[in-house]
């Protein structure tokens, strides 16, 4: 594990990257946004999986831009992104807490989305090595973005044995606040093109429907018999930006919930999470003026659910003092033969 500079923001602000290396898998992490610039793999490994030898190679199964320049030119698409204070959307840019209402930054027409005009992605933050990883830190002010309460939060990145990358989130508050956070990487698993190909298999039943400005109704609509039927692997497509409500609910260690995988490649990606939703965006926004295309990519977002703050029939995602945020995601790396 080593640490470089990256690049320095307007402000002179020096921005780092630290590689993580074990068992075949290299990840470049920014001290900019928590980003996670690039997961690489072999191009090809010998058997089953990243625990053996690499033969040829790498290929970067993320989308990341190769400079700070560009993060900061393209900021929107939150490529690779610690997402918070709240990631996806509150409806309104408000929310009622303790008898009071908050009202956030709105950069969403009338909604907050993944934290506001400056969240958690376009923050520096602190860094020290871990073991096979790099823990994340910084503290949010009361006041930032319209969030109360002065919240401290870790966000720890660490390669296990078999090249899994594991990122856990811890916050603590000292006034009653709303946390939800996540990360916002991108996966092409064939390592450019299109990603619309890619079959994706997702444990949820039920999702959660949404109005016109993409805040959800408050009812859970079924699966069976729609295109949000993932529940047997399939190709995924385009049109999708839209929260799934895992079946497993929220869980107090990572259970695997979702498989994308590229058929062409045999490249497959699995995800563990403690959360109860996951969000499948499949960049169709991406307009081809920055580095990528719509479609280059497929964020699945672990998230407890959009508007939860305005919906208390959701999973809670409030914070109060002596209390402690966790949670914990696993992106599991892995080939598999998918010949007939």
């Amino acid at each position: 594990m080593r640490s470089e500079l990256f690049g320095t923001l307007p402000d002179g602000t020096p921005v780092h990257r630290w590689t993580l290396e074990r068992s075949g898998v290299r990840v470049r992490v920014l001290t900019y946004g928590g980003i996670v610039q690039s997961v690489e793999i072999p191009e090809r490994w010998e058997s089953a999986g990243p625990g053996d030898t690499a033969d040829g190679g790498t290929v970067d199964v993320v989308l990341g831009c190769p400079d700070l320049a560009g993060y900061l030119a393209h900021p929107e698409p939150y490529f690779g992104a610690l997402v918070g204070r709240y990631a996806n959307r509150i409806g309104g840019g408000r929310f009622p807490l303790d008898g009071r209402t908050y009202h956030l930054a709105q950069n969403n027409g009338p909604n907050s989305l993944h934290g506001g005009e400056r969240g958690f992605d376009k923050r520096v933050w602190d860094a020290e090595p871990v073991g096979h990883g790099v823990r994340l830190t910084r503290v949010s002010p009361h006041g930032e973005e319209g969030f109360p309460g002065r919240l401290t939060v870790a966000a720890t990145y660490t390669l296990d044995a078999s090249g899994a990358l594991r990122i856990a989130y811890e916050a603590v508050t000292d006034a009653p606040t709303v946390v939800n956070l996540t990360n916002h990487t991108y996966w092409n698993l064939s390592g450019s093109g299109n990603a619309g190909g890619h079959e994706l298999r997702i444990a949820a039943a039920r999702l959660t429907p949404v109005d016109a400005e993409q805040i959800p109704t408050g009812v859970f609509d079924d699966v069976a018999g729609t295109r949000f039927d993932f529940r047997a692997a399939r190709k995924v497509g385009a049109g999708y930006d839209h929260n799934f409500a895992l079946d497993k609910g929220l869980t107090a260690s990572p259970v695997e919930v979702a498989e994308l995988s590229d058929p062409a490649s045999g490249r497959v990606l699995s995800v563990a999470t403690t959360e109860p939703g996951l969000q499948l965006y499949t960049a169709d926004h991406l307009d081809g003026t920055g580095p990528f295309a719509p479609g280059d990519g497929i964020a699945l977002e672990t998230q407890h659910f959009p508007d939860s703050p305005n919906r208390p029939e959701f999973p809670s995602t409030r914070l109060r003092p002596g209390g402690v945020y966790r949670s914990e995601t696993v992106y599991g790396l892995s080939v598999r033969d998918f010949a007939v």
